[in-house]
């Protein structure tokens, strides 16, 4: 008797990475809009009057309604208990709403004069708009970081993440490198032509995610009779299942670590480039083009350290090197003297070797701690302590910039705006980094006291 092996779509190399490539390209879309306002601060100073702080206001806005109102583990929650399609659907349209909401805010006229709450009315509308952004594209970075164990289990799935990852900072690369262009073409300038833009793009990102919805249908089709996707009503998740996530050691290493890593990249990549600006003498027309080499060598890196991860193991000691280098480069950028833009292109190039060896580990080691039924609020929560950072460090380096580093002032596009000197922020920075080191060696000590696999290769067999 001959017996039938019928296939999973996963099987398909073709078809998972072609999943893949489309959900990145929707989470690429979103990251082109978290950063797009960051090189153009100084055109929002003269455009639109927000000084430093008002920019430190804007850019924590970013986890007011995920930390405080819990929508990441929520938005988890429901991942887990709903599934990948209602959740991803539902968080790419507030990433939609949200940025449409942003674009009114600095396109309007009708705000001028106005304050809510103690804020100018316009900036108070771009950090609503802003944070309702937020939940959608951190729910939906949780929903593609399941998508990928789903499809990429027992396969490459280091590799895949590092490829979502790359493709994510293409996003962030094209926002430093062209907002600036955007928002002088024509001959006019415009704050709000580079957000308009990213509303476009997060359009067609929506539709993007709704072909991957049938794909992720037939995948669910192809795997209706493989006994070892059935889930039982034992292993469905539970609200206690929070309980067990949150007494999970290993789990808390890598949240602290994620929190403290990213609170020393993504806040940094707000201020970068007027940190050119301000301490190399970069044009402020050119200045995005320098932090956009971090992201560009993400697209490279991180992919071929996944792949690392995949075969040879050795994810924790990747995430002890990746620290490493983030404190050296943090240092290096708080020294006065190194105020030449090529020693600028140099460490940026250097913390984008740190910023793609610290994700290409991390992300794919939570399914070696955490059971697959609780990986959607797993990743939630650790995107919930994420964004703290997130919103809280741009936050203090503003208030800082604004209280203790003004030097002076200079004229630019025909207005009076304040210069800066970043070496404290430089030096917060590096601290973030001495403490994510700190975080890097406990959790391999867990690991080997564990024995979750962390060291150990991702590809089965």
């Amino acid at each position: 008797m001959v017996e039938t092996v019928r296939k999973s779509l996963r099987d398909s190399a073709a078809a998972r990475w072609t999943a893949l490539l489309i959900v990145s390209f929707t989470m690429m879309c979103g990251y082109f809009l978290t950063d797009v306002l960051s090189p153009i601060v100084g055109l929002l100073e003269s455009q639109l009057n927000w000084t430093r702080a008002d920019y430190g206001v804007y850019t924590s806005s970013y986890g007011w309604f995920n930390v405080f109102l819990v929508m990441l583990i929520l938005g988890g929650i429901i991942l887990d208990k709903l599934g990948i399609r209602i959740t991803g659907l539902g968080a790419t349209a507030l990433m939609v709403i949200g940025t449409a909401i942003k674009y009114w805010a600095v396109s309007t006229h009708v705000l001028d004069g106005e304050t809510i709450m103690g804020l100018n009315a316009q900036l108070f509308w771009a950090c609503i708009g802003f944070a309702v952004f937020a939940v959608g594209v951190e729910v939906a970075g949780i929903t593609v970081s399941k998508i990928i164990v789903k499809w990429f289990k027992g396969k490459e799935m280091a590799t895949a993440m590092g490829m979502q990852v790359a493709l994510a900072r293409v996003g962030t690369a094209f926002a430093l490198g062209f907002s600036v262009p955007i928002a002088r073409a024509l001959g006019v300038i415009d704050v709000s032509r580079p957000v308009l833009v990213a509303l476009i793009g997060l359009c067609i990102g929506l539709i993007a995610f709704i072909v991957y919805m049938v794909m992720d249908k037939k995948l669910d089709a192809s795997e209706a009779n493989d006994v070892q996707a059935e889930i039982s009503h034992e292993d469905e998740f539970k609200i206690s299942d929070i309980g067990k996530i949150l007494t999970n050691k290993g789990w808390w290493y890598i949240a602290i670590l994620c929190v403290l890593f990213y609170s020393a990249v993504f806040p940094f990549l707000k201020y970068a480039t007027d940190l050119m600006v301000n301490k190399f003498g970069v044009d402020q027309n050119i200045a995005g083009l320098i932090p956009m080499l971090l992201p560009f060598g993400n697209i490279l890196l991180t992919p071929l350290f996944g792949g690392i991860y995949d075969r040879k193991g050795k994810g924790a000691s990747i995430m002890i090197i990746g620290s490493l280098l983030l404190i050296v480069v943090h240092a290096l950028f708080s020294v006065q003297m190194l105020n030449n833009w090529i020693i600028a292109m140099i460490l940026v190039i250097i913390l984008g070797v740190a910023f793609s060896l610290v994700p290409s580990a991390m992300w794919p080691s939570v399914p070696k701690i955490v059971p697959e039924k609780r990986l959607g609020t797993a990743y939630s929560l650790i995107f919930w302590v994420q964004n703290w950072g997130l919103m809280g460090v741009p936050l203090l380096i503003g208030w800082v910039l604004e209280k203790y580093c003004i030097t002076g002032q200079t004229m630019r596009d025909g207005m009076m705006v304040n210069t800066y000197d970043y070496t404290l922020p430089m030096l917060i920075f590096t601290g973030f980094g001495l403490l994510a080191l700190v975080f890097a060696f406990l959790l391999k000590a867990e690991d080997k006291k564990k024995g979750y696999g962390l060291e150990s290769p991702n590809i089965e067999g």
